[in-house]
């Protein structure tokens, strides 16, 4: 045989002998990370995936960091991270992923952050719910379908949160004590069926009070307000994390970091609230 033809086999055992690299450690930002959405849940189409550090990662890491990060989606979406200030942390600490458009329902997705991380769930079906303060009205649009229900809103000086909220949690019956959100003693009581809209306090719930002013009149502090005759337990009922709950018609909007305020920032922002960009 020529000369040549052992080439190969050369090639292969210096192939064979060459280290083979280890991936980078991870950031040690990563290492005791939390990621909002658990393994295997069903979210609504609003959620964004939201990790959070136990201590805040300085700007000249945050690349280091996202670079990280990876999101594998099934169908494919247009998304990105972005640096959120959250209400109750310091900046640097929170870090959300959303795509430009809310997820279409039956989305699957796989977040992976480091080499230790990995979550994967499931968008559910579509649940929107539009409040329009000025009408007192809800607009309720379920896969397509849609009914309205009535509804009493902040009163006046007291307005409920403009722009969309995400669904963070609901409980069947809550305490809510007007000391804990700057009202002083203006009430404290059990509400029922509590679907909870932001971490300052934004509720959509049962209240007594939406009985005689539902479709009439806003008398709250804020919060969104449904009758006793089954509205509020029906809506209770239906809705999961991650559903939209838009306000149209009241003043101030409410912040990214109050809860999951992502879908008010445009796209421009967003993309440009990523350390990669």
């Amino acid at each position: 045989g020529r000369a040549s033809d052992a080439k190969p086999a050369a090639d292969r055992a210096a192939a064979r002998q060459e280290p083979t690299t280890k991936p980078a450690p991870d950031p040690a930002a990563l290492k005791n990370v939390r990621v909002n959405v658990a393994d295997g849940r069903t979210v609504g189409v609003g959620m964004p995936i939201s990790l959070t550090f136990d201590r805040p990662v300085p700007e000249a890491e945050r690349a280091a960091v996202e670079r990280r990060l990876k999101v594998t989606t099934d169908p494919g979406v247009t998304g990105s991270w972005s640096w959120v200030k959250d209400r109750n942390l310091h900046d640097g600490q929170r870090v959300d992923y959303r795509p430009r458009e809310p997820w279409k329902p039956g989305t699957k997705v796989t977040v992976r952050a480091g080499s230790r991380t990995t979550r994967t769930f499931e968008v559910g079906r579509s649940l929107v719910a539009t409040v329009d303060v000025r009408t007192h009205t809800m607009k309720v649009v379920k896969d397509g379908r849609t009914r309205e229900v009535k509804v009493t809103a902040g009163a006046p000086g007291m307005d409920t949160w403009n722009g969309t909220m995400v669904v963070l949690d609901k409980q069947s019956r809550v305490l809510m004590d007007s000391r804990t959100v700057g009202y002083g003693k203006a009430y404290k009581d059990y509400y029922n069926y509590a679907v909870h809209l932001t971490t300052s306090g934004t509720y959509l719930h049962e209240n007594p009070n939406a009985n005689a002013t539902a479709g009439e009149s806003n008398v709250t502090h804020g919060c969104i307000g449904l009758a006793t005759d089954g509205t509020a337990r029906r809506f209770y009922e239906e809705v999961i994390p991650g559903d939209i709950v838009r306000v149209v018609g009241s003043k101030e909007t409410v912040a990214p970091g109050n809860g999951y305020g992502d879908w008010n920032v445009d796209w421009k922002q967003w993309l440009a609230g990523s350390a990669l960009n």
